[in-house]
C-alpha cells in the first residue's frame, strides 16, 4: 500500500509500506493491505510504519488526520517531535 506522511511544513515520506500504525484518538490501530476506507484522527503517540525490504520507523507526532482509501494512506501531522 502507498503510504504519504506530511506536515505543514514538508513531505516526511512518501512510499510503499507493508503496515502502518497510528497513535489514534480512541486508541491505537494498524492498518494493512486492503484495508476498508476510513478517516480518523490523530492523538500525540508513535507512527510506525514498515517500508518495503527496510526497517520499521518510528516517528513521534503530537496530532493529525490519518485517511485509508483503495491502498493509499494519507496522514496529515500537526508536529513532528522525533524520527527514530
Amino acid at each position: 500500500m502507498f503510504l504519504e506522511i506530511v506536515t505543514p511544513d514538508e513531505k516526511v515520506f512518501e512510499g510503499e509500506v507493508v503496515s502502518a500504525s497510528f497513535p489514534g484518538s480512541d486508541g491505537s490501530f494498524q492498518i494493512l493491505n486492503n484495508h476498508a476506507a476510513m478517516v480518523s484522527t490523530l492523538g500525540k503517540g508513535d507512527i510506525r510504519y514498515k517500508p518495503e525490504k527496510k526497517e520499521e520507523v518510528h516517528i513521534l507526532v503530537e496530532g493529525g488526520v490519518v485517511e485509508v482509501m483503495n491502498n493509499k494512506v494519507n496522514v496529515l501531522v500537526e508536529k513532528i517531535f522525533a524520527e527514530q
